[in-house]
C-alpha cells in the first residue's frame, strides 16, 4: 500500500513516514498543498490514503479536499487538524475528507485510522449487488445508477453497499456508526448525516428523486 503524506512540518512528516515504513507502506512526503495535489492529480491511481494537513503552505488541506472531489479523485483522505471544533470537523467532512485526527495523536491511532480506511469487504460477499437502477461491485469499487459511475469516497460506497445490503430497511444511525466505523470510533453524532448528504447527493444527479429517504427520528431508506 502506498501513502502520499502531505505534511509542512518536517520533523512530524519524517516522524510519520518511519512508523508507516515500518508497518509496510511506501510514503511520499510533499509539503506543499499545491504542490501535493498537482502530485495526486498527476497520479490518482499510484495512492492508496492520502494524509493530509489542514494548514499548509500554499493551498490548504480543505481546498485540497475540495478539488481531488471536484475531479472525481476518490482516494480516501485522512485529514489532520490542530482544530477541535464541531464546525472544522463537519467543513473536513463536508469538503470530502473520509475522516480526520486531531493534533496531538498518538501514531497507533493513526496507524488504525488508517488501516480502517483500506479495509475491504470479505472475499465471500457477492461480487456485484443490484438494488433498483444501482449497481455496485465491493470487489473493484465500482458503483453506477443508470449508468452513470458514482464517484464516491470511501466512506460512501461504504454506506451505499450497507443501505444496497438492506433496500427498503430503515437502518438507523448507530448500525451505520457500527458497522463502518468499526474502529473504536470516538467522534460527534452527526458524521452519518454529513456523509449521508454527500451520498444522497452523488446518488439523485439531475434524477433528483430522492431515492434515499430520511426516516424522521428513525434513520434513513434506500428506497428500490
Amino acid at each position: 500500500m502506498k501513502i502520499l503524506l502531505v505534511e509542512d512540518e518536517e520533523k512530524l512528516a519524517e516522524a510519520l513516514k518511519r512508523g508507516l515504513e515500518m508497518s509496510g507502506y511506501t510514503v511520499d512526503i510533499i509539503s506543499d498543498g499545491r504542490k501535493a495535489l498537482t502530485r495526486i492529480s498527476l497520479h490518482r491511481n499510484d495512492y492508496d490514503v492520502v494524509i493530509l494537513d489542514l494548514m499548509l503552505p500554499s493551498m490548504d488541506g480543505h481546498e485540497i479536499c475540495k478539488e481531488m472531489r471536484a475531479n472525481d479523485i476518490t482516494v480516501p483522505i485522512l485529514v489532520l487538524t490542530a482544530r477541535a471544533e464541531t464546525d472544522t470537523k463537519v467543513e473536513l467532512l463536508l469538503s470530502g475528507a473520509d475522516d480526520y485526527l486531531v493534533k496531538p495523536f498518538s501514531f497507533a491511532e493513526l496507524s488504525a485510522r488508517v488501516q480502517a480506511l483500506l479495509r475491504r469487504p470479505s472475499g465471500s460477499l457477492p461480487q456485484i449487488l443490484y438494488a433498483g437502477d444501482i449497481t455496485l461491485n465491493p470487489a473493484t469499487r465500482e458503483a453506477t445508477r443508470e449508468g452513470r459511475e458514482l464517484p464516491l469516497t470511501l466512506k460512501e460506497f461504504g454506506l451505499l453497499e450497507y443501505f444496497m445490503r438492506h433496500p427498503n430497511t430503515v437502518v438507523n444511525r448507530e448500525d451505520l456508526l457500527s458497522h463502518l466505523w468499526d474502529f473504536n470510533y470516538v467522534g460527534f453524532s452527526n458524521v452519518v448525516d454529513v456523509h449521508i448528504k454527500n451520498l444522497r447527493r452523488k446518488l439523485d444527479g439531475e434524477k433528483g428523486d430522492g431515492i434515499l429517504e430520511t426516516v424522521r427520528g428513525v434513520g434513513y431508506r434506500l428506497r428500490v
